[in-house]
């Protein structure tokens, strides 16, 4: 075997799936977070299908995550004045398994914190590759060369952007942005959704925190101040029917929110020499449904890829991307901001016609089954 020295970028779940894998087969690996800690909560994330339970249980963390699963609750969507007006069941929100994504973060890194270093609140600065591996710099620590680089990093992955090249280049905005926040106030007990045109909001239930979805042109804001996110919402929520007044004086008081865009990755190869990209980073598309398990799937293909291999990253890398390539085409279908925040009442009547009828409810749920299975498995 060579090539088992290996640096990962990102704790959220693809990193810390991936390092298990490899952990096992005998690399060494070190996985780097720019956040200072594991980040707790976050929203409900889920598995669907045989392809998604295969991978779990071939892990070992099928029974670790189904004991912190959260159930998929039903979620009311309802007018101004608060009366039903459909209801989108829990198999569609939340899969087969459902779980936090923290906890889920979670899971993986306690599998794997005795086999493998973490270093928290650091981030790469710079990768140069050389015949035998890639020198690496960081912020805080001291530089260190490695065999192989992993960018598991999310859709601004920072890996990307220093070995392939700017964000601008990979990532497409949609047209949409979407916010978690942390509130506190008696918005009930059942999760319930508001549309206006261009605009959603979800509050309520067991599954906080409160999900917002609005349209919006690209916006030019820091993603780490939480003061200028703050603002950003509130002004796109202004005037909001229903709970927004007392939902946007929430989120004034909230100690935590989070900003993104909808965005979609566009991007001809998922490796770069040494380098290689994992989970959004790669073939990211927010809020699309298929995050979680595409990450997931492809940390157990990359890594039987590398074992089957010995560690010649050029063999393991191509097979991975031969394998994952397809199944990661549903991340090209589509925009979850149309669905969950149409700009027109029309619109909204039509996405919520979908859940009123049975047979189109059934067509849904077939056709997220067949993207989830997708895959012919490999045994490694």
């Amino acid at each position: 075997m060579k090539n088992t020295n290996v640096l990962i970028s990102g704790a959220s779940i693809g990193g810390p799936a991936l390092a298990l894998q490899l952990s096992r087969y005998g690399f060494n690996v070190t996985v780097v977070e720019k956040a200072p800690s594991l980040r707790p909560g976050g929203q409900a994330v889920d598995f669907k299908g045989h392809t998604h339970r295969t991978v779990l249980t071939r892990m070992g963390v099928l029974k670790d995550i189904e004991a912190l699963q959260t159930g998929g609750a039903d979620q009311v969507v309802v007018d101004a004045d608060g009366h039903k007006l459909t209801v989108i069941p829990g198999e569609f929100t939340g899969g087969e398994i459902e779980i936090k994504r923290g906890d889920l973060s979670r899971v993986f890194y306690e599998k794997t914190a005795a086999s493998c270093e973490y270093v928290f609140g650091d981030s790469i600065t710079s990768l140069t590759e050389t015949p035998s591996g890639v020198h690496v710099t960081f912020e805080r620590s001291a530089p260190r060369t490695f065999d192989l680089v992993v960018g598991a990093d999310g859709i601004h992955s920072n890996v990307r952007r220093l070995a392939f090249g700017p964000e601008a280049d990979y990532v497409k905005h949609l047209g949409y942005y979407y916010a978690l926040v942390d509130v506190e106030g008696d918005f009930g007990t059942v999760s319930k959704m508001y549309n206006e045109p261009g605009r959603m909001a979800t509050v309520g239930g067991p599954k906080a925190p409160a999900f917002f979805v609005f349209a919006s042109e690209r916006l030019d804001y820091d993603r780490y101040d939480m003061r200028q996110q703050k603002e950003l919402l509130t002004r796109a929520y202004a005037g909001m029917g229903w709970q927004g007044p007392a939902l946007m004086e929430a989120v004034r008081r909230s100690p935590d929110v989070y900003l993104d865009s909808i965005s979609q990755i566009s991007i001809d190869r998922y490796s770069q020499g040494r380098v290689v990209l994992l989970g959004d980073a790669a073939y990211g598309n927010t809020l699309a449904g298929f995050g979680t398990g595409l990450a997931v799937v492809g940390a157990y293909v990359l890594a039987g890829e590398l074992k089957r291999a010995g560690g010649d990253h050029r063999v393991a890398f191509a097979q991975y991307e031969e394998q994952m390539r397809g199944y990661a085409k549903v991340a090209d279908k589509g925009t979850a901001g149309p669905f969950l925040a149409p700009r027109t009442p029309r619109g909204i009547r039509m996405r919520n016609w979908l859940f009123k009828y049975s047979f189109l409810f059934g067509w849904m749920m077939k056709m997220t089954d067949k993207f989830a299975n997708n895959i012919a498995l490999k045994e490694y």
